[in-house]
């Protein structure tokens, strides 16, 4: 089982490399703790929406300063049109004090750090190493890569960090900035989650059996 599994993996990073050769976020930023912000803002939201809401909002907070003196009332009112955005602005303002606290203003390099910031679990903070620094300790699973581990068989679990985990038991680590956003482009662009025919889509031709497994949640 799970030599069958590793092959299947090899084959579809294979096309992710192929296909998506520079992993890039598509959400916007200019500095690095506006990256931090955005994926805490994505949760639960697109990244077209977070991109509109923080088109303004990046005008007013650029540093992680400007977003630790932010007044809470006011900055959950900027964010309101995404989805818990009280926790949200709670998480992004503590998180901005810890880094200017603890961090020296700088976002930090490793995910274990990064994951004593407020908000930033596993999944996010090896989408900021990658993202911000190259540094690719871990893939992070968000709902695309769910959906293609469900879909195509490569774990059982439904627990994000352990698909994460099983994820990394099967992929060598040198590829593994290949499999969070090339999933995610792929999913938006070719095969999104609604049920359709997906049997000439290339990940679905490595293995066919993917076309019938429809597994929503």
């Amino acid at each position: 089982m799970e030599d069958k599994r590793k092959a299947r993996a090899g084959k579809i990073v294979a096309y992710l490399k192929k296909a998506y050769p520079k992993p890039k976020s598509e959400l916007n930023y200019k500095t690095p703790f506006q990256f931090v912000v955005a994926v805490i803002l994505s949760a639960q939201c697109t990244d077209k929406s977070v991109n509109r809401l923080t088109e303004r909002l990046f005008k007013k907070y650029k540093t992680v300063d400007d977003f630790a003196q932010a007044m809470p009332v006011t900055f959950q009112e900027e964010i309101s049109s995404v989805p818990f955005f009280r926790n949200k602005a709670k998480h992004i303002i503590s998180s901005a004090k810890l880094i200017c606290k603890d961090f020296g203003g700088l976002v930090p390099k490793n995910p274990k750090d990064l994951q004593t910031l407020p908000g930033v679990g596993y999944k996010t903070a090896h989408v900021v190493l990658g993202e911000l620094f190259d540094i690719w300790e871990g893939i992070p699973t968000d709902t695309h890569v769910k959906r293609f581990a469900h879909r195509f068989d490569l774990t059982p679990e439904r627990d994000l960090k352990k698909i994460s985990k099983d994820l990394e038991a099967l992929i060598p680590k040198k590829d593994w900035k290949y499999v969070n956003n090339g999933l995610i482009l792929y999913g938006r662009y070719v095969c999104p989650g609604r049920i359709h025919d997906c049997a000439s889509h290339p990940l679905t031709k490595i293995w066919p059996k993917a076309a019938a497994r429809w597994i929503i949640s």
